[in-house]
């Protein structure tokens, strides 16, 4: 069965077909939340990192497109990244993405699912499990952010981005990637053009001001809710990460109970880009197995 779209109000076909990562529309409280919602099967919520430019689409297309003929696929655009619209003057914080992603499975009527979260989506994704545990069926963290960690040169460099292309070519070769060779010229050119829509950079550059080792300290969770996560969880990694440390997923490997690990060698922070088949191989295994 070919791929099922779903959604409550559709952005015009023109703004779809010219550019995919613009997907449906809901409202989220104060927040009109950018989404995708594709294929039939067990709902599976995918929360995306917070690269300059990113989206939902950008981080998750391989894995959408791998994934959807086995789950139904919705993965929000949050507060402040891609297309959602949000209103002036709003603070970013742990508290207001959780907001947003419970107001986002209420609108959908979703009232369970599997998460799989990604750098940044991996706190969210604990957060998520943490507050609304019976929301949450399976748990994939990959490359996640929510466990204590000193910041990395990588990670400094990337919350800390300044728009130009050769800074965004530089950040995706030397920081993302293990195989500097998968980031093309034009790649390089759409996250840039990404990067520097209207209002993006502002709403970027809020989010993580320098010094940027507070915000890591903000998006951790205490030791005592992470290690009270009740649900089966895997943790995916990739050995040679500059953004995120190993260390991190080890740590949430011992402090989850029910917790398993997947370790990607010659692999940077881009696990569901650099190695797309062997990663929706092993997320789809987990969460039907």
């Amino acid at each position: 069965m070919g791929a099922v779209l779903r959604g409550e109000r559709k952005v015009t076909d023109m703004s779809v077909q010219s550019n995919p990562e613009i997907g449906r529309q809901i409202t989220t409280g104060d927040i009109v939340t950018n989404y995708h919602d594709v294929g039939e099967g067990p709902a599976l919520l995918l929360l995306h990192g917070s690269g300059p430019g990113v989206s939902a689409w950008a981080n998750w297309r391989l894995t959408i497109g791998a994934l959807s003929d086995r789950f139904r696929i919705v993965a929000p655009d949050l507060a402040g990244f891609g297309f959602s619209e949000v209103p002036d003057g709003i603070g970013y914080s742990r508290q207001v993405w959780l907001a947003q992603i419970v107001a986002f499975l209420d609108a959908l009527g979703l009232s369970r699912v599997h998460v799989v979260g990604n750098s940044f989506g991996g706190s969210m994704a604990l957060a998520l499990a943490i507050a609304h545990p019976e929301r949450v069926e399976r748990l994939v963290l990959m490359g996640s952010v929510g466990v204590p960690f000193e910041l990395t040169p990588g990670l400094d460099a990337v919350w800390g981005y300044e728009p130009s292309e050769e800074t965004m070519g530089r950040l995706m070769r030397e920081s993302f990637a293990y195989d500097a060779s998968l980031i093309t010229d034009d790649l390089v050119r759409m996250r840039y053009q990404a990067s520097i829509r209207p209002g993006v950079q502002e709403k970027f550059a809020s989010m993580f001001p320098a010094p940027r080792q507070r915000w890591v300290d903000a998006m951790a969770h205490p030791e005592s809710e992470i290690r009270g996560i009740p649900h089966r969880t895997l943790v995916i990694h990739g050995r040679d990460d500059k953004v995120i440390p190993l260390s991190t997923s080890l740590t949430l490997l011992s402090w989850i109970d029910d917790a398993q690990a997947h370790i990607f060698g010659r692999c940077g922070h881009w696990t569901q880009i650099e190695h797309a088949d062997d990663f929706a191989r092993v997320v789809a295994g987990f969460l039907l197995g």
